[in-house]
């Protein structure tokens, strides 16, 4: 019986078929970085105070400098305070004038926000104050989203094939993500944001298995990386998007509609040959092999196609497999550390662009600028030294540099 990687050999282990393969993985990954760090845009901090428009009813043809210094306190840097006010009265104005108000309270009916700023998350949903938090539950929000992908979708590419996983998932992250750009509250506007992760980590999965298995062994590396840099890419074009388009609801449009313009995808994205083989669609294997050999201008040989057999039916794996044995227990533990401190590192520092004190788009600029030649380097190193010293070495130089980092004074 024939084994799959001498099938890969026969046509091509990465030939012309599987560049376009690759080609066709990475562009959804060039819209995955607005998901993740767009918002970030959308509620940049801009002046703003509690809404005392109570005021004018008694005082009509009060100027907006003598509503202010009637109805908001000051802090102790001489600014109005942005989340109090002065508890409103129902005195007239020569009352005002003459005692003052004195007692204060939380901003009642709403705030005010410098009439030229284009609509942001910020301002139309009030993120400001006690409602700020709620910015940072919609990213944890969006993340649980990408925990729920990875869960379903994992299972579903291994039940329903890679192919229509990575087709569901591009529909719903263009769907919700471009239905974001019309929610009328907040908590819908969250919800959406789960859907959009739960896709997110769904196109991540199928890039990931599609790239993998339709290369060979010595290729999975340039494969993978090659579609990383889409990501990179992504991130650069994510500051650009952001800096043309101020309106949120335009930026959340511009961000997601083009996904719909891989519709045709339907017609020309292969299953995975090795998943149909592994199913026991041998006849349907058969035909997109010869169509990636006919590609590559390889032809294979009929003896080597008859010798294509389904695989044993094996048991179902479980979760519980990785911790069966010592080795695959301690690789999985390893690996579940390495990925939760890379992560808490990686989207740490992406979400808080808006904290370093310089231009949040060239930051975000600098941050593709980096990653771009970071993923093409791997690619190398990876051959070069192999997984385990290049994660190591790479892990330690990270930290040191956090270190580095938590030493330079605030301000400077």
């Amino acid at each position: 019986m024939a084994e799959f990687g001498d099938l890969l050999r026969a046509l091509g282990e990465f030939g012309l078929y599987q560049k376009l393969l690759i080609l066709l993985l990475s562009l959804p990954l060039l819209l995955n970085p607005f998901q993740m760090v767009g918002q970030v845009f959308m509620v940049v901090e801009v002046p703003h105070h509690c809404d005392t428009s109570w005021i004018l009813a008694v005082g009509p043809n009060l100027t907006q400098e003598e509503q202010l210094n009637l109805t908001l306190p000051r802090g102790p840097d001489g600014h109005f305070e942005q989340c109090s006010m002065f508890s409103p009265v129902d005195w007239d104005l020569d009352s005002i004038l003459a005692y003052g108000l004195n007692h204060t309270e939380k901003c009642s009916s709403g705030w005010v926000y410098p009439s030229e700023q284009p609509p942001s998350l910020l301002t139309e949903f009030d993120l400001v104050c006690d409602r700020a938090v709620l910015n940072d539950v919609s990213q944890s929000i969006y993340m649980a989203g990408l925990l729920i992908g990875a869960m379903i979708f994992g299972m579903l590419s291994d039940r329903i094939g890679r192919r229509p996983v990575f087709l569901i998932c591009i529909l719903l992250q263009g769907v919700f993500g471009l239905g974001t750009a019309f929610v009328p509250h907040f908590y819908v506007f969250m919800a959406f944001r789960c859907v959009v992760g739960a896709a997110v980590s769904g196109i991540m999965i199928a890039v990931v298995s599609l790239a993998t298995e339709w290369v060979g062994v010595s290729y999975r590396t340039k494969a993978l990386l090659i579609t990383h840099t889409a990501g990179a890419i992504g991130e650069m074009l994510v500051a650009g998007l952001s800096y043309g388009i101020r309106n949120w609801r335009l930026l959340e449009i511009a961000g997601s509609a083009p996904l719909f313009a891989l519709f045709f995808y339907i017609w020309v994205l292969p299953e995975s040959a090795r998943w149909l083989v592994t199913k026991g669609r041998i006849e349907e294997a058969k035909k997109v092999l010869q169509k990636a050999a006919a590609t590559n201008k390889r032809s294979l040989p009929a003896e080597l196609l008859e010798q294509l057999k389904p695989e044993k039916e094996v048991k179902s794996g479980s979760i519980l497999d990785l911790f069966r044995t010592k080795h695959l227990r301690k690789v999985t533990l390893i690996m579940s550390c390495v990925w939760f401190a890379d992560s808490i590192v990686y989207y740490g520092l992406s979400l808080s662009v808006t904290d370093f004190g310089l231009d949040i788009y060239l930051t975000q600029l600098a941050f593709g600028a980096v990653e771009l030649p970071a993923r093409i380097s791997c690619i190398f190193l990876l051959e070069w030294f192999g997984r385990k010293k290049v994660q190591g070495i790479l892990l330690l130089l990270a930290g040191l540099i956090c270190l580095i980092l938590t030493g330079i004074p605030e301000g400077e």
